[in-house]
């Protein structure tokens, strides 16, 4: 074989290991039940887990999906067999739901004990809608530390609770607000916020927030300020700082009072009148895309 035509071959072997490219989503868990809090253990809390189930095609076990797992590893199978699946790793590719699945299905094979280290992309394949049974509705757990890491019998090994009061030093205290889906108080550098996962596409939001923002209404209550939205995953995550000291519970009237402004707000399908429009060009150029 000549020189140029072992350089083509070489060259044709690159492309042909070459994967492809897993095409964006912008909107990567739409359709699950979970959506918004599967968005928020992306994005916003520190510390949670969510049990999951797959379809009978794919073996019908339970799962947890955890928001961080030690060493930022993808997905592990604990000594007893537990398998978690990580929401914060470094692996991010175009589709959040199929970078989750990948790493949930290469942990059903894994050795007990074992994890999955952060890797390349996967390639385009089954994505988290594809795989999880639709008749089950999890729910989030949030928690105040990481001890979702250990077994049973690790939870009395000195070693492995001192990993686990390590790590915990590095969590923000992240509540639910009582009465309030999606939304979460927390706490970080002496200040109090809340910030809410919203269901409904990220356009609406804003559409339907201008409003009440044009109308004055954006505050929480006296002194809980409307900071700015997130947007993340397709959704929209409104932010207020807190009046000092507020806890989660004293948010519960607050937030649904708001609830009810966004509801009708929302079903106002009108176009936006101008001081609308100059409310959601306010709002839109401090957001950060997440």
């Amino acid at each position: 074989m000549s020189k140029k035509n072992r350089q083509r071959r070489r060259d044709g072997d690159r492309k042909a290991a070459k994967k492809q490219q897993i095409p964006f989503v912008a909107r990567p868990f739409a359709g699950l039940p979970a959506e918004p809090d599967l968005v928020a253990m992306m994005q916003i809390i520190p510390a949670a887990s969510m049990t999951v189930r797959l379809d009978a095609d794919h073996g019908g076990q339970e799962v947890q999906l955890v928001t961080l797992l030690p060493e930022l590893a993808r997905s592990l199978k604990r000594a007893d067999g537990e398998v978690l699946v990580a929401m914060q790793t470094t692996v991010r590719s175009g589709d959040a739901s199929r970078d989750v699945a990948a790493a949930l299905l290469e942990a059903l094979d894994l050795e007990p004990g074992t994890g999955l280290s952060p890797s390349g992309l996967p390639e385009p394949g089954e994505r988290l809608q594809d795989i999880l049974d639709p008749g089950y509705t999890p729910s989030i757990d949030v928690r105040e530390s990481f001890d979702f890491w250990l077994t049973a019998e690790q939870a009395e090994e000195p070693e492995a609770l001192r990993i686990v009061e390590d790590a915990k030093e590095g969590i923000a205290p992240t509540v639910p607000v009582p009465g309030v889906e999606h939304a979460y108080w927390c706490r970080m550098n002496g200040k109090e916020f809340v910030r809410w996962v919203r269901g409904e596409d990220e356009d609406a939001f804003f559409n339907a927030f201008a409003r009440i923002h044009a109308a004055r209404e954006s505050d929480l209550e006296e002194g809980a300020r409307f900071l700015g939205a997130f947007r993340a995953c397709g959704l929209a995550i409104p932010v207020w700082e807190l009046v000092p000291g507020t806890e989660a519970e004293e948010l519960t009237a607050p937030m649904q009072a708001m609830a009810q402004r966004l509801e009708a707000a929302l079903a106002d399908d009108a176009p936006l009148d101008a001081e609308a429009r100059r409310a959601k060009a306010g709002i839109i150029s401090r957001q950060v895309n997440l």
